[in-house]
């Protein structure tokens, strides 16, 4: 069910779709049915705003499946994000759950951003560089570490986040950030 405000300001609840129905179920070690969604997206893109609506429910398995098949789907097609840019910066920052945080790490990257939008998505990714889901903090450095190609003012900036997490982080983080320390030093 999702809370909707009517043209009179009063709340009501509206059923929820049947796309995200299909993202119930099973645990979050499973991604359900995320590739028919897809696929539906895929033959529907007039319903790729519904996956947004998947990412404010309750239920965090329609969360995190929803945010995979946004971001599976916006890594093929970017520019279905660009409406969305707002909210995508607004559930980055606000959200807690760490799959949705990892995936809203892949997605930022492929969104066209303002010099203040690119500045509130650069600190929200440091602000994952923290988080306990050592998945969150790989594809945060990864996503610091495309910005910082295209910009040589974060350039050092996110090579000293990389050089501490690389000297302190899990075998993961610190293979990855060995990685994008070699891919920063080129000109």
């Amino acid at each position: 069910m999702l809370l909707h405000k009517c043209d009179q300001g009063n709340m009501y609840i509206s059923p929820m779709h049947q796309l995200l129905r299909k993202l119930r179920g099973g645990d979050r070690r499973s991604i359900g049915k995320v590739k028919d969604v897809i696929q539906d997206v895929i033959n529907r893109p007039a319903l790729f705003d519904v996956l947004f609506d998947g990412l404010s429910v309750d239920d965090p398995l329609i969360r995190m499946r929803a945010a995979d098949a946004i971001e599976k789907i916006s890594g093929d097609q970017p520019q279905l994000l660009q409406p969305f840019k707002k909210l995508v910066l607004h559930l980055a920052a606000k959200s807690h759950q760490q799959e949705v945080r990892w995936h809203m790490a892949q997605i930022i990257p492929r969104l066209k951003l303002t010099a203040k939008d690119k500045a509130l998505a650069i600190e929200i990714l440091f602000g994952y560089l923290t988080d306990k889901s050592k998945i969150v903090v790989t594809f945060s450095m990864q996503a610091l570490s495309d910005f910082a190609i295209e910009d040589q003012k974060l350039r050092p900036r996110v090579i000293k986040a990389l050089k501490e997490l690389t000297a302190t982080g899990s075998p993961a983080i610190r293979n990855r950030g060995h990685k994008l320390l070699l891919k920063l030093s080129k000109p």
